[in-house]
């Protein structure tokens, strides 16, 4: 039988522990938390928790652009459409409208706010990528887009006298009393546990793409905030949605790098070992085609020749564009003695983008009070089962100036009163001291890429879920005194959701490929699949 999650992953107790008074708290520092940030009144006091430094974050890896409706030709409904071809039925159209149209908006607040982006003749320059019918793509420096606007954003973070920043602090767990959330416990190397009492709590810690072997995301991204809002008793909802980014760098040495989709854009091909341009045989958009459809077609092309990779090639491209359109892949690739203008682009799909996460509503509430959450943490309804490129800077900016502005309308109806609440968790007599976390770690890693990937089925799911399982019985009732313990926590609580999930659907939709049920099935499955700790430790007991 399944060990039950904790409901604290820390032993602490008020008395022994320092505390931390804030009107609004926002756990993470990517776009999604520091738009938060910024849209929380004035005279209300903000503090950001961030768990490495302010640069780190899946939102200053993002190379591609961030998609609205800018330019003369292009149309709201277009974009609308285009979601939701991507996403499927399980988009909410509602979602998709209301972000879409507020998109432009978002944009030029990022341009006054100091954001620079690429220009051609005074107007700004907009590409295409796949699944988008028209050119919407707003990038900066080339392939630097996430980069710079972090950059605009942080600057005006350290400018704003009521937002405080904690870097290099690890996010444990939510404080709750009475069926509220009122905060969290942190930790940091200086100050050890701290708990930060809040009046509004924003979840914005990203993503997840560190349990699998190959992926696009930082060190960071290890599912810390879904995990925590699970434990915490928050509904989670359609963690099968991985999204996998058909083209990441797979050089040996090399990190593995994301190539954004805007190569494909410009004009780039899919090649096979053979120089085969195979992309036609699978979809008539050939590489523009959505990114769940080119990262299987990519599976099935490498199967097919019995090769590690496909390759991108712009070597039919003019190369004075190219170097100036991608200067930080061209870079990249150099380093590995790779001319991309000359070279083909060694590439394989990557874990990316997570579509599941925690349900939030049309302003970023979730089902728990007193807690908000905004970016790749939460399930909007925005993606669907599918991501559309270059949406998630987007669903960003939008969902964060919401959940800031709703947090902050709350806590300022909340008198100031504070005070620490009688909240304690036992310590516990059981050690961690011998476990090689990264051994546990690297074979959740290569596991979850052998039977959660691209494409799936029964028997490894379930070959994947006795691993996790046996994993869980003893790493979860442990206490550790570390990062490196409570993320392997994390990822172990996360992924087994995402197991049962992937299990449970039984169809294929989107990014959610199954090979033993290879059709959409609308009549069973247009539908959410749901989690929640409470329910489920209910249904463990009942066993």
């Amino acid at each position: 039988m399944p060990t039950l999650i904790p409901r604290y992953l820390v032993p602490f107790h008020p008395k022994h522990v320092p505390h931390f008074f804030t009107d609004v708290l926002v756990l993470g520092g990517g776009l999604a938390g520091f738009r938060a940030a910024l849209g929380v009144d004035r005279n209300l006091s903000t503090l950001v928790i961030t768990k490495s430094d302010l640069e780190q974050s899946n939102s200053a890896y993002a190379q591609g652009g961030i998609a609205a409706v800018l330019g003369p030709e292009d149309c709201v409904e277009d974009h609308v459409s285009d979601t939701i071809l991507a996403g499927g039925p399980l988009c909410d159209r509602d979602v998709v409208e209301h972000v879409v149209r507020e998109g432009p908006l978002r944009v030029r607040e990022l341009i006054q706010w100091g954001t620079e982006f690429d220009e051609v003749n005074g107007t700004l320059a907009l590409s295409r990528e796949g699944g988008h019918c028209r050119d919407r793509i707003a990038h900066a420096n080339g392939d630097a887009t996430g980069r710079e606007i972090m950059r605009a954003i942080i600057e005006r973070i350290q400018n704003s006298r009521n937002i405080s920043v904690w870097e290099k602090t690890f996010s444990v767990d939510l404080l709750t009393h009475d069926g509220v959330c009122r905060g969290a416990i942190v930790w940091n190397e200086r100050h050890g546990k701290t708990l930060v009492w809040a009046k509004q709590t924003i979840l914005a810690t990203g993503g997840v793409g560190q349990i699998y072997r190959e992926t696009t995301n930082p060190d960071v991204a290890t599912g810390d905030g879904m995990a925590m809002a699970y434990r915490a008793g928050v509904q989670l909802r359609d963690m099968e949605f991985m999204q996998f980014h058909p083209t990441v760098l797979y050089i040996a040495g090399s990190s593995r790098h994301l190539i954004t989709e805007a190569m494909r854009g410009e004009g780039a091909h899919l090649v096979d070992r053979h120089g085969y341009r195979f992309m036609p045989d699978y979809d008539p958009r050939a590489e523009l085609a959505p990114r769940d459809v080119v990262s299987w077609s990519i599976v099935s092309q490498m199967e097919k020749t019995r090769h590690p990779n496909v390759y991108l090639d712009l070597t039919h491209l003019d190369p004075a564009v190219v170097r100036a359109r991608f200067p930080g892949i061209a870079a990249i690739c150099e380093k590995f003695d790779l001319d991309i203008t000359k070279d083909r682009i060694p590439v394989r799909p990557g874990a990316h983008y997570m579509m599941g996460g925690v349900t939030v509503d049309l302003e970023g509430r979730t089902t728990l009070p007193g807690l908000w959450a905004a970016g790749e943490v939460s399930s909007s309804g925005l993606h669907g089962a599918n991501r559309l490129a270059s949406n998630s800077l987007l669903e960003a900016v939008v969902y964060g100036a919401h959940t800031g502005d709703g947090a902050s309308r709350e806590a300022a109806r909340v008198n100031d009163t504070f005070r620490a609440l009688a909240l304690e968790n036992p310590r516990s007599r059981l050690t961690s001291e011998r476990l090689d976390l990264t051994d546990i770690h690297n074979s959740l890693k290569s596991l979850m890429w052998r039977s959660m990937g691209v494409r799936r089925n029964a028997d490894g799911l379930n070959e994947a879920m006795d691993n996790i399982d046996h994993w869980c019985r003893y790493v979860l009732a442990l206490q550790f005194h570390a990062p490196s313990g409570w993320e392997l926590q994390n990822m172990l609580c996360v992924t087994r959701l995402m197991i049962r999930a992937a299990l449970e659907r039984e169809e294929t939709r989107g990014c959610h490929v199954r090979t033993d049920f290879p059709d959409r099935d609308d009549a069973h499955w247009n539908r959410h699949t749901v989690f929640c700790r409470e329910q489920d430790e209910q249904a463990v007991r009942e066993i």
